[in-house]
């Protein structure tokens, strides 16, 4: 009895350490700027960015999930023409809908698409996104597809309810690693219009 209590003390203390580091450590995150903060939502301005994206025939959370980060972590840890190892940033997006569903990583800023090397899979591709401007929601826990939904409808009735033009696939973001209990951060954006308002 008294070597379970000590063998669950320890695996404890080790869960809350790795938590605990996974919550301080330091990883970039993609640079936006905050243009006005609403009750159920933030208008953010995103200036362009570097990203590796799949693109994938699936249609939920956890199929592109599963499949799509398998292909783009093979590529940020070396699998590419020039074997390097490209930093994990934050946040991964995914536009996940009824036809094709991609998921992208953003590239750490000192890269740009000229400079990474050519991945060996080909279906992954580096673009250069365009400034833009969002609407966001955060939410925590473990984000699933009815998670994702119910969100997504909380950020479009906010915009609704405030005379907010919005445009595209409203996407999810994911900050966290399966194995980070604590602390977990999620997102839901959408592109806005947003033009010289207050």
């Amino acid at each position: 009895m008294k070597l379970t209590l000590i063998i669950i003390a320890i695996f404890t203390t080790l869960i809350l350490t790795s938590q605990l580091y996974f919550k301080m450590a330091k990883t970039e995150t993609q640079a936006y700027n905050i243009i006005k903060t609403g009750k159920d939502y933030e208008i953010r301005l995103y200036p362009p960015a570097t990203m590796a994206t799949v693109s994938m025939d699936t249609k939920t959370y956890k199929e592109l999930a599963s499949s799509g980060f398998r292909k783009l972590a093979s590529f940020i840890f070396g699998g590419n023409q020039s074997k390097k190892s490209i930093a994990m940033t934050t946040p991964v997006h995914m536009d996940i809908n009824d036809t094709i569903s991609s998921m992208s990583f953003v590239m750490p800023a000192n890269l740009t698409k000229d400079s990474l090397p050519k991945p060996n899979d080909s279906t992954i591709s580096i673009k250069t996104t365009s400034e833009e401007y969002v609407a966001a929601i955060s939410f925590g826990g473990y984000a699933n597809d009815d998670e994702i939904k119910k969100n997504t409808a909380k950020l479009e009735n906010a915009l609704k309810a405030n005379s907010i033009d919005y445009t595209g696939n409203f996407r999810f973001l994911g900050y966290n690693a399966p194995y980070q209990f604590l602390g977990r951060k999620n997102e839901i954006i959408v592109g806005v219009i947003w033009k010289n308002k207050d």
